[in-house]
């Protein structure tokens, strides 16, 4: 599990599954910073990681302030799928 800042917005919400760097997360929450009063464009702080994981980002068995943290452009995301699929 991570931190990816994603800089530009690629059209993700919770529940996305983005490629970056040769690897395929699952967002699974996101933060949107810098809308009103922020950088020149909006930035996404997302906690992702592996399918396994989301039990334990579910039932907080991690330390967020201790997360790996990248940063990417948004253009350098490759957006698998966009949002959670609630249809299942």
């Amino acid at each position: 599990m991570k931190q990816v800042i994603i800089h530009g917005d690629p059209g993700i919400r919770k529940g996305a599954i983005i490629e970056y760097d040769g690897e395929e997360v699952v967002c699974f929450s996101i933060n949107r910073n810098g809308e009103w009063h922020g950088p020149d464009q909006v930035q996404l702080w997302c906690t992702v990681g592996a399918d396994d994981e989301y039990e334990a980002f579910e039932k907080r068995q991690y330390t967020p302030h201790f997360l790996d943290v990248d940063r990417v452009d948004a253009d350098d995301v490759s957006v698998v799928r966009p949002k959670a699929d609630l249809s299942v």
